[in-house]
């Protein structure tokens, strides 16, 4: 057991102007994601250019900011919502969530494909591997906070928190471990194998609702919810089971329409998928062997 350590909220200030942990450690996220999408894009050839990596980062940090408050003010905070709708936009009181964050991650990606010309699943696909880095960045913003605290442990890392007199389960540890580099390594790794388009999309998807399922059961329900069914669910579970069935349906749609099966890369004009693709360029009918080559197959077939 150990004592959680006396952080202060406050990373960097400079005259009026405060700079907090968990803003730094969206600033991180966001950062280490745009760097690695770059890296990610000469590494496999793929077809962006640096100046449609910013446009895609810009309208992802639109939905995260957006789809995050709003969903929390939705999942977690209606009857505040009700009582005072100008309440949505003090973010100061209450939080972001996840799952609302999401849903504007969907929606923003929706408006990129279209503006750029690009199929939903192409861009989701390409972006859906480095989505870990910035959630496990996020969780450890979570920590510094002392927010999210876990339930009542008697492991010998569990933590007591600010305010409190029992050890608990540092379950926003938890969730910036399995959330971000283990299902980080599991995306990573799946991006490098021969797949359709929507199948990396589609394990994002199961991959985060099973270990968002999974590491609730460590952590404290929202104390103005509490458990909300069953006596054991949490709203995070709930949320996280259409996550898990719509990740479901786009891997069997992936693999039953082999939409585009690419190698390592995952976008149009990569290297590796201009070298798969290349036989489907000759005309039907015509093989890759030489025509003299054919000619003696044919003779000595006839000398048989």
């Amino acid at each position: 057991m150990w004592h959680y350590p006396a952080f202060d909220p406050v990373a960097i200030s400079l005259g009026p102007v405060s700079i907090h942990w968990y803003a730094l450690s969206y600033l991180v996220g966001i950062g280490s994601g745009w760097w690695l999408v770059t890296w990610r894009t000469r590494r496999y050839g793929l077809s962006f250019t640096s100046e449609q990596i910013s446009d895609l980062a810009f309208y992802l940090v639109l939905g995260v900011i957006l789809g995050g408050r709003v969903g929390y003010m939705l999942f977690y905070g209606m009857e505040a919502l009700i009582e005072d709708p100008l309440r949505i936009f003090m973010v100061w009181k209450g939080g972001m969530s996840f799952h609302g964050g999401m849903l504007g991650v969907l929606v923003a990606m929706g408006l990129y494909a279209r503006k750029s010309g690009r199929r939903y699943f192409e861009v989701t696909d390409f972006i859906a591997p480095v989505i870990p880095v910035g959630l496990g960045f996020g969780r450890l913003g979570n920590f510094i906070n002392a927010e999210l605290p876990g339930r009542v442990a008697d492991v010998p890392w569990a933590v007591v928190y600010p305010g409190d007199f029992v050890a608990r389960h540092p379950s926003s540890l938890y969730q910036s471990l399995v959330e971000g580099p283990v299902l980080f390594a599991v995306l990573f790794i799946f991006a490098r194998m021969p797949r359709p388009v929507m199948a990396t999309s589609g394990v994002f998807l199961i991959g985060y609702g099973c270990l968002r399922v999974f590491s609730e059961f460590f952590r404290m329900p929202d104390a103005h919810l509490n458990f909300v069914a069953l006596g054991w669910v949490t709203m995070g579970q709930i949320l996280s089971l259409p996550m898990i069935a719509a990740g479901v349906v786009l891997v069997v749609l992936a693999y039953r329409l082999g939409l585009v099966a690419r190698g390592p890369a995952e976008m149009p004009g990569s290297r590796e998928g201009r070298a798969a693709t290349a036989p489907s360029d000759r005309p039907a009918g015509q093989s890759g062997t030489p025509k003299h080559a054919t000619r003696k197959k044919k003779q000595k077939s006839k000398s048989r």
